[in-house]
């Protein structure tokens, strides 16, 4: 709010305020996340060689008075400091080359680094770089990307080992968006479903609805009104942020709260928020490329009741799958004609995945759903970041963003230490993660209280001889516990320092 000109106040909540007419005027902002995609630039690397660089960023305003002094409150002009921010902080340094050259991997110092990550399109180039900065290079971590599923039959597994193909870990975005996908159908009143600590401790991200009986309730209170409720609130995102809550808290609508739980009990505690849909057995996937091949195996596997049918409009595809597929029915046609829709028994569905390559046609397909059929959870993969805007107003339940399930993926062989999992939240503003106390750190026999952890980590759970505890601050660490804990990005090096055994 401006009077004569200047900034009065900057910190208004939502409801009924007043001003003064003539005297006072009011600017609006939008405090949502919003996505600046940069323009790809060039730069010149230390062979005096052109790399193009492209690159998005996600933002949001904090802090109103300082948004306006810096901006004049000009979005555009925002944006440009945004993209100026991107490049001044951009620390690359290209080599241009073939990554399998041992020449090449050499100028990129590769013998000094801690790991390598080979991610290109080629299956085999990522293959043999691992294989060279094992031989050559003595290289102590090499993570490869693996697409093809011939390489990830598991009667293969023996092929990535120091004996055979020197790979640490394989990293496949189509099978870890496929059991994402699986996880989220095992909990569907859960927007997000992770498994920790051996699939003995779940992270459940869920939607603060109408419905919720528990909201305008102070966490303090809630064991004692809930106490089927054995689960910790880590935190929400409230207002395109993220919010730890505090024993007065009180959940809110829409705020998207993330909770640890006992795997035991995760439909006990999807009740408790009001969430009661049902396992789907039904299940509708538009698209018969890897994800939805993986994700009707999947289920397969692990679903006994489930009926599932693919469409597939590429003839060969489909008749490719359904030869390697037991119990999936599969459609040959376009997931966007409604005669294909009415040949799978759309009205008998009850869940729908749009996992095409192509965005437009799974967010066209979720809205056919929706005009046809109504009443049935909508599921669409897309890559582009700005879709996500579009969630609320087309009606679809989830969208599945590949990259943060590849990235998450990734992060937990990044880390330091004993973390053996992560989780990120907010494009890696926060993340939860999973890691074992060693004898050597620094929490064995102290107490969760006297740990003098910051505000910004908060312990969840623990796994103690395969028993799940929600601990007290009077709780004691103990060698051998498997923690997991929530994180900001800035206290990442803390918790890796408390986890570690090692540099690697």
């Amino acid at each position: 709010m401006f009077q004569i000109g200047k900034i009065e106040r900057s910190d208004f909540k939502p409801g009924l305020h007043f001003l003064i007419p003539g005297v006072q005027n009011v600017k609006k902002f939008d405090k949502r996340l919003q996505t600046l995609d940069a323009e790809p630039q060039r730069f010149l690397t230390g062979e005096k060689k052109d790399v193009i660089v492209d690159s998005f960023a996600r933002w949001r305003i904090q802090n109103v008075e300082q948004f306006y002094k810096s901006t004049d409150g000009d979005i555009r002009r925002a944006g440009l400091l945004v993209y100026q921010k991107i490049n001044d902080s951009l620390d690359v340094k290209a080599i241009v080359g073939k990554g399998t050259y041992p020449s090449i991997l050499e100028k990129a110092n590769a013998s000094e680094t801690d790991m390598i990550i080979a991610v290109t399109r080629n299956d085999e180039i990522n293959m043999l770089i691992c294989q060279i900065a094992y031989s050559l290079l003595k290289v102590p971590k090499k993570i490869a990307r693996i697409r093809s599923q011939e390489y990830l039959d598991p009667k293969f597994s023996k092929l990535f080992n120091k004996e055979n193909l020197p790979i640490d870990y394989v990293i496949s975005p189509e099978l870890e968006i496929a059991k994402s996908l699986q996880r989220k159908l095992e909990a569907p009143g859960a927007l997000d479903n992770v498994p920790f600590a051996e699939n003995k401790i779940r992270l459940l991200e869920i939607l603060i609805d109408e419905k919720c009986p528990i909201h305008e309730i102070k966490l303090k209170e809630l064991t004692n009104k809930f106490p089927n409720l054995n689960a910790y609130i880590l935190g929400v995102i409230r207002e395109e942020s993220f919010k730890i809550l505090k024993k007065d808290d009180k959940l809110q609508h829409n705020d998207k709260a993330y909770v640890i739980v006992n795997s035991n009990q995760m439909e006990e505690t999807l009740k408790v928020f009001g969430h009661n849909e049902k396992i789907a057995n039904k299940i509708l996937i538009i698209g018969g490329g890897n994800i939805g091949f993986n994700l009707a195996s999947n289920i397969e596997n692990n679903f006994e009741e489930a009926r599932v049918k693919i469409i597939e409009k590429d003839k060969n595809r489909a008749e490719y799958i359904a030869n390697y597929l037991n119990d999936t029915i599969v459609i040959n046609g376009n997931g966007l004609d409604e005669d294909v829709l009415n040949e799978a028994n759309l009205d008998e569905v009850e869940t729908v995945l749009a996992l095409t390559n192509d965005d437009e046609d799974n967010l066209m397909v979720s809205v056919l759903v929706e005009k046809f059929s109504k009443d049935k959870r909508t599921m669409a993969l897309v890559n582009k970041p700005n879709y996500s805007l579009l969630q609320s107003s087309l009606k679809i339940d989830d969208l599945i963003d590949p990259r943060m399930s590849t990235v998450s993926s990734i992060l937990k062989h990044v880390h330091k230490g004993t973390i053996e999992n992560a989780y990120t939240i907010l494009n890696g503003e926060y993340e939860v993660i999973e890691a074992d106390i060693l004898e050597s750190s620094e929490l064995v026999n102290k107490e969760l209280k006297n740990a003098d952890l910051p505000d910004e980590i908060r312990v969840g759970a623990i796994l103690r001889d395969n028993k799940f505890i929600l601990p007290s601050s009077k709780y004691i660490f103990q060698k051998d516990d498997t923690v997991v804990l929530l994180a900001k990005r800035d206290q990442l090096p803390l918790v890796e320092n408390l986890f570690r055994i090692s540099s690697i």
